[in-house]
C-alpha cells in the first residue's frame, strides 16, 4: 500500500522498494496477519462508491493539491485520497507513492472506514492490527498512519484522506481537525460533481422527453384523430339504434390496430425517458443564509488555520432564503476553501452576510503579509465569463457554479488594482410563509 521511498537512497533502490512493495499486495498474507473487516453497511456501502462513477478515473489538479496540503499539515512523506472497492483500495490522488492500487487486504484504509472519525496509529509496530501487516514488517517500512473517512452526506465511509509515515508520528490538535477538514472537502467535491452529472443527464433527458411528447402530439393528432372519427361515428351509430355493419367494424378496429402498436411504443419511450432516476433533485427549504455560510466557514476554518490564514467572520441578520442546505453548504464551502487555497499563508479573508438586491454573501481577500493583495478568484473568473475552467485547474469552481446558478444566484466580482478581489452571492429571498 505505502512506500516509503526515502528508505533506500538512489532510483534503483526506490524502483526495488515499489517492486516488493507490489509483490506484497499480491502474495497471501501471513497466517499472523488477520485482513480487516468489513462494514456492517459494506453492500450499499459500495453501490453508493460505485455511483459516484469515479474509480479509475483519471488524476486531477484539485484532489493532488489537497494530498500535497495534507502531507504539508501534517509533516509526513505520503498522502493519499484512498477508495475502499470490494477487494482493491485504489488512490484518486497520491503524493510520495507510485503505486496506482493495492490489496484490500493490507490496506490500513480499510480499518478507518470502520468508523466515521480519524484513525490514528502513532507506531504500527505496537498496535496490535497491524504490527504483522506486511506493509509494517517489510521493506515498505510503515510506521505512521492517520486517516480521516471520506464520509458521505448519507452516512457511508467511501475511503480516506490518509497520511503515512515510515517513522512513528503524532499530530497535534490543530493538523487533526485540518485533516478532518481536507476530509469533508475531498467527499464534498465527490458529491458535488457527481450532482452536477446526473443533473447534466437529467436535464438532456427531460428535453428528450419534452421532445418525444411532441412526437406523441403530432402522432395522435395527424394519424389517429381520423380513424378514432370513424370510430365514434360507427359507436354513435350503433347507439342509435342503426344496424351492426360487422365489415365496417373490421376496417375501424383494424385502422386504430396499426396505429396502436407504434402510439403504446411511443409511449414508453416517453414514459422511460421521464422516468429516469432524478438523483439531482434539489431537496428545498427555507433556511438562514447566515447561520449556512457560518457552517461554511467554520468547516475550512481549520485549513486556513493550518496555512496561517485568518478568517475575519462578520454574520450578518437573519436572511431567509430556499435552498437545498447540503448542496448550497458544500458549494459555499468549496468558494472558501478556493479562497484559502489561494491566498498566500499568513494573509486574511474577510466573510461577511448581509442584505443587498437580496441576501448575500461577501468574500473578500485583506492584506497579505507582504502587503500584495492576491487575486483569490482568478479561476472562478474563468468559470463566470467563460463558461469553464479551460486549464482544468479547478474543476470544482465549475461545478460549483453550477450548483448556485440552480439556486437562481447571481455572481458579481471586483478587481481593484491595489486592493484586491470581492466576490458577492446574491440569492432571491424566500417567500415569505403564509400563516
Amino acid at each position: 500500500m505505502f512506500v516509503r521511498q526515502l528508505s533506500i537512497p538512489g532510483t534503483d533502490g526506490e524502483r526495488l522498494i515499489r517492486q516488493e512493495a507490489a509483490m506484497a499486495t499480491r502474495t497471501t498474507s501471513p497466517a499472523s496477519w488477520t485482513s480487516p473487516p468489513k462494514p456492517a453497511d459494506e453492500a450499499d456501502r459500495l453501490v453508493r462508491l460505485h455511483q459516484l462513477n469515479v474509480l479509475d478515473s483519471p488524476p486531477e489538479a484539485e484532489f493532488d493539491q489537497i494530498v500535497a496540503l495534507a502531507s504539508k499539515v501534517c509533516g509526513t512523506t505520503v498522502s493519499l485520497v484512498s477508495l475502499i472497492d470490494a477487494d482493491r483500495q485504489w488512490f484518486k490522488a497520491r503524493l510520495g507513492l507510485d503505486l496506482q492500487e493495492t490489496s484490500r487486504d493490507l490496506s490500513f484504509c480499510a480499518y478507518a472506514i470502520l468508523g466515521k472519525d480519524l484513525l490514528v496509529v502513532p507506531d504500527a509496530t505496537r498496535d496490535e492490527r497491524f504490527a504483522e501487516n506486511p506493509l509494517v514488517t517489510g521493506p515498505a517500512g510503515v510506521r505512521f498512519y492517520a486517516g480521516a473517512p471520506l464520509v458521505t452526506s448519507d452516512g457511508f465511509a467511501l475511503g480516506t484522506l490518509c497520511v503515512v509515515d515510515g517513522e512513528p508520528h503524532r499530530l497535534s490538535f490543530d493538523q487533526l481537525q485540518a485533516l478532518r477538514a481536507l476530509a469533508r472537502q475531498v467527499t464534498a467535491q465527490l458529491e458535488l460533481r457527481h450532482f452536477a452529472a446526473v443533473f447534466n443527464q437529467v436535464s438532456h433527458s427531460r428535453a428528450e422527453a419534452d421532445r418525444r411528447v411532441d412526437e406523441l402530439v403530432t402522432l395522435v393528432d395527424a394519424q389517429l384523430r381520423g380513424p378514432l372519427t370513424d370510430v365514434r361515428a360507427y359507436l354513435d351509430h350503433l347507439a342509435a339504434g342503426g344496424e351492426l355493419e360487422p365489415e365496417v367494424a373490421a376496417r375501424a378496429a383494424t385502422a386504430v390496430q396499426d396505429h396502436a402498436v407504434g402510439l403504446r411504443t411511443l409511449v414508453d419511450d416517453v414514459l422511460a425517458v421521464v422516468g429516469v432516476d432524478d438523483g439531482a433533485t434539489l431537496r428545498m427549504r427555507r433556511l438562514d443564509l447566515s447561520r449556512l455560510t457560518t457552517r461554511a466557514v467554520e468547516a475550512v476554518r481549520p485549513i486556513a488555520h493550518a496555512k496561517g490564514i485568518w478568517i475575519v467572520h462578520q454574520s450578518g441578520p437573519e436572511l431567509p432564503v430556499l435552498v437545498d442546505p447540503i448542496r448550497l453548504e458544500q458549494a459555499l464551502g468549496h468558494l472558501l476553501f478556493a479562497a484559502v487555497k489561494y491566498t498566500p499563508d499568513g494573509g486574511r479573508i474577510q466573510v461577511a452576510t448581509g442584505a443587498e438586491s437580496g441576501p448575500a454573501v461577501r468574500i473578500e481577500d485583506l492584506d497579505a503579509p507582504d502587503g500584495a493583495h492576491p487575486h483569490l478568484f482568478e479561476h472562478l473568473h474563468r468559470v463566470i465569463s467563460r463558461g469553464e475552467d479551460p486549464e482544468g485547474t479547478d474543476r470544482g469552481l465549475t461545478v460549483t457554479k453550477q450548483i448556485l446558478d440552480i439556486h437562481h444566484a447571481t455572481l458579481t466580482m471586483s478587481d481593484r488594482p491595489g486592493e484586491g478581489t470581492s466576490l458577492h452571492v446574491v440569492f432571491p429571498a424566500a417567500p415569505e410563509l403564509v400563516s
